[in-house]
């Protein structure tokens, strides 16, 4: 079965998009020593170090990043796999008392970012979480927004968003394409 793909933001909209991200970021974290940058396995976490790495060429300092496996942490995960695979959670040290900034791909029915919200706190009590996504895609199941936004997209069922990444091997594009949304 052929699949029904439309670009919604090229390579050069992306970059765009974490550039505009990094510049609000920035803004609201003029010091950002007590910041730190968690990517959810596995598009959250390659933006955030993104994210960081453009902070970095502004600041001139280092950005503390972390990356957080949410597997054990969703509501559906005994539905995924008899045997889930689970990834490693990889913090920079203590989140106590820090300005987490927890960074997905793409916000949708906002289960992921619950499943986040349970595993971060399992590792300390940081001052404040807030949340930055490439892409909106609306549909929310939970009261979850976004503090920080690349793209709001409206799709109707039938349609999902793709992240696609060059650190996973493709060309980085945000697809629109056929087919139910995938659960990771």
């Amino acid at each position: 079965m052929k699949q029904n793909k439309t670009l919604a933001m090229s390579a050069q909209e992306l970059d765009q998009s974490l550039d505009r991200l990094t510049d609000e970021i920035m803004a609201h974290h003029p010091a950002h020593d007590e910041m730190i940058l968690v990517g959810i396995r596995t598009g959250g976490a390659f933006l955030a170090q993104r994210l960081a790495d453009k902070i970095v060429r502004h600041r001139g300092k280092p950005v503390r990043v972390g990356v957080l496996d949410i597997t054990l942490y969703r509501d559906d995960w005994t539905q995924l796999s008899h045997k889930p695979l689970v990834g490693k959670t990889e913090l920079p040290g203590s989140i106590d008392d820090s300005e987490v900034v927890l960074v997905d791909d793409v916000l949708f029915t906002g289960r992921t970012i619950r499943a986040a919200l349970d595993a971060i706190i399992d590792y300390g009590r940081p001052r404040r979480i807030e949340l930055a996504v490439l892409v909106d895609r609306g549909g929310r199941e939970l009261p979850i927004q976004p503090d920080y936004v690349g793209r709001v997209l409206q799709l109707p069922k039938g349609q999902r968003v793709n992240v696609y990444l060059s650190e996973m091997g493709q060309a980085d594009e945000v697809a629109i394409e056929s087919g139910p949304p995938e659960r990771p």
